[in-house]
């Protein structure tokens, strides 16, 4: 029998039917990177709507966590060990209620571009200085540039705050950066947890519901009755579905598609598209100073969340 001649299968057609396969993967990875970053920055945004009008931010933390804790029940009806749930509660104080309560508390006393180039922005730095002490894990000289730049960049917004006279808002920085030591926290505890995910949220807004609800009703702090129904069906939408539930699903889904480098891009882009989102929204136009300090922070962001280079034979 003759043999087959090569041209019967072009050379071409399994690298091509291969290639097409990685662009729509990547396309598909990069419509949920982009679902992802749209909700973290508009939350920002979103947030400094309410909170400086009739919502406060324990109005936010209730809906927030309580529609969180109705939705995510399903999950926690699957049998988890003891542990699981003692590990919830650390969690829920670490990304639960109280880092809510002070992000919001942040974006009141500064605006929602600084919010944004502050707490998402600085986690990585925390999470990388708490392996540096706690897991001896050194960074490289890449990263340590990055934590430079970013640092440069916050000074940058310090300044500026100050020298407008805006004595609250370095209060309200340090409620922000607070919250990025307390999610770089949660983020190494979960490494090792053995939870997903998935399960780590709905134990995070079972807790904060169970113990920030109640407090919340009886001691009265809240102002729902003063808002309008769609401000309250907007915000327990955003808060409720959008940030516990889709941003999660969203962005894991973007970081298994894309890699783990792509989570670095996102958290870099939060700081830009809420900026430019609330000169839309709320007509937040930052200044020169504060648009420089801003590249500085995501250029730092870049180089600090830049994956280890691999060890060669």
């Amino acid at each position: 029998m003759p043999a087959e001649s090569p041209d019967r299968y072009p050379g071409g057609a399994p690298d091509t039917a291969d290639g097409a396969r990685s662009s729509r993967k990547r396309l598909i990875g990069f419509l949920w990177a982009v679902l992802t970053v749209s909700i973290f920055a508009g939350w920002f945004v979103v947030t400094r709507f309410s909170v400086t009008r009739i919502l406060n931010v324990w109005d936010l933390t209730a809906l927030r966590y309580g529609i969180g804790a109705i939705l995510l029940a399903p999950v926690l009806l699957r049998d988890l060990p003891p542990k699981a749930w003692r590990n919830g509660f650390i969690f829920s104080v670490l990304w639960g209620a109280p880092f809510a309560a002070l992000v919001a508390l942040g974006v009141q006393m500064t605006s929602a571009g600084r919010a944004a180039s502050v707490t998402p922005t600085l986690m990585p730095v925390f999470a990388g200085l708490l392996g540096w002490l706690l897991l001896r894990q050194p960074p490289g000289k890449i990263r340590l540039l990055g934590y430079a730049a970013i640092a440069a960049g916050l000074g940058g917004l310090i300044v500026t705050a100050s020298s407008g006279g805006a004595t609250p808002s370095l209060l309200g920085l340090g409620f922000l950066a607070l919250a990025a030591a307390m999610w770089a926290g949660y983020t190494l505890l979960l490494r090792g947890s053995g939870l997903n995910p998935m399960q780590s949220a709905a134990l995070i807004c079972f807790w904060s519901g169970l113990i920030f609800v109640p407090l919340y009703l009886v001691l009265g702090i809240g102002h729902l009755g003063q808002a309008q129904t769609a401000e309250i069906a907007v915000q327990g939408f955003y808060q409720g579905v959008l940030m516990s539930i889709v941003a999660l699903i969203s962005f894991n889904r973007a970081v298994t598609l894309l890699g783990a480098s792509a989570a670095a891009a996102m958290i870099a882009l939060v700081p830009v598209i809420a900026s430019l989102l609330a000169i839309v929204v709320l007509g937040e136009i930052p200044t020169v100073a504060e648009g420089v300090s801003i590249a500085f922070i995501v250029a730092g962001v870049l180089l600090a969340t830049r994956p280890a280079p691999a060890p060669t034979a």
